[in-house]
């Protein structure tokens, strides 16, 4: 006899307009990336990269404050786990300081490009640190990601440029921070935004002193609000997580490159290479498998603990 859903599987299951008010969140979130990311590669032909940061960050943070205190302080500034913290920390400011240093030499969607490549290196470096299990189809994925990694790097004597390498660099500490976020589960969002916020503006401090250019009061409110918009960011795409199934929203994330390529083109100039479209498309392809190879894992490891209940049950 079957017994009547219960109340609490009413809750893990989204409903449909869950579903779709966290679809909404994610593409705002991306677009509001995509203007963030404008933006810091408008500022950095200007200012330093540890200017950007340093002013960027402290108007975050200070923005975030508020949310701090609601949280309570107590609970923020002594976060769970305060080694794996750092770390990715650590890896979030570096991530960030190299995104800046790459997007002041390449096109916006080259330097897009690889760091949408981070989910296929993150599949990597879990089988590697963390020793999960990865089947043959997400290692063919991952070959697919890398062999559009390379199409996009375009290897030869003239074309491996120093920039490339710092953006393929920047997009292996964004997987890093990914797989140290995955152990971070718990550590509320408000704790994880305010330490990312300031090891950036320290990141900012360490930077500062390889230049500093005064910015116009037109361009410090830019600074400033180039903080405020990657902030509101992050809080749409991790309000998009909580409202829906994470292998329903993720994949809206390309939307980035898309977004890229029209803000490259509108506000730089910047048309994309053949081999650099050829490169994302499969970068994209391989890291959407991914998405649908997990997904079926997940759900087909849900089928085994549900056999095993009614076995126990009976």
């Amino acid at each position: 006899m079957k017994s009547a859903p219960s109340a609490a599987s009413h809750e893990i299951m989204p409903s449909r307009n869950a579903t779709l008010a966290g679809i909404l969140m994610m593409l705002i979130g991306i677009l509001l990336f995509s203007l963030n990311d404008v933006m810091g590669k408008w500022l950095v032909a200007t200012y330093t990269v540890g200017q950007v940061l340093l002013l960027r960050s402290a108007v975050a943070l200070v923005a975030i404050i508020p949310f701090v205190v609601k949280q309570g302080v107590s609970r923020t500034l002594r976060p769970e786990r305060p080694g794996l913290q750092l770390l990715r920390v650590t890896l979030g400011s570096c991530e960030v300081a190299l995104f800046y240093w790459a997007v002041s030499y390449l096109p916006l969607a080259d330097t897009m490009t690889f760091w949408l490549a981070a989910p296929i290196w993150a599949v990597v470096l879990a089988a590697l640190l963390l020793g999960e299990r990865v089947d043959t189809g997400r290692w063919l994925a991952v070959a697919a990601g890398f062999v559009g990694v390379v199409i996009t790097l375009n290897p030869s004597a003239q074309s491996l440029s120093l920039p490339a390498v710092i953006a393929l660099a920047g997009s292996f500490s964004f997987a890093a921070m990914m797989i140290t976020g995955r152990q971070l589960r718990g550590t509320p969002d408000v704790t994880l935004v305010f330490w990312q916020t300031l090891g950036a503006l320290v990141m900012g401090v360490v930077l500062l002193p390889f230049g500093w250019v005064t910015p116009s009061l037109a361009d410090l409110g830019l600074l400033g609000l180039l903080g405020i918009v990657a902030m509101v960011a992050h809080i749409c795409v991790t309000r998009s997580l909580k409202l829906a199934e994470a292998s329903v929203v993720v994949p809206y994330q390309y939307t980035l490159i898309v977004w890229a390529l029209v803000f490259g083109w509108l506000v730089f100039g910047d048309w994309p290479t053949s081999t650099m479209l050829i490169g994302s498309a499969l970068i994209v392809v391989a890291g959407l498998a991914l998405l649908v190879l997990e997904r079926r894992a997940g759900n087909s490891a849900s089928e085994t603990t549900k056999e095993r209940v009614t076995i126990e049950q009976n």
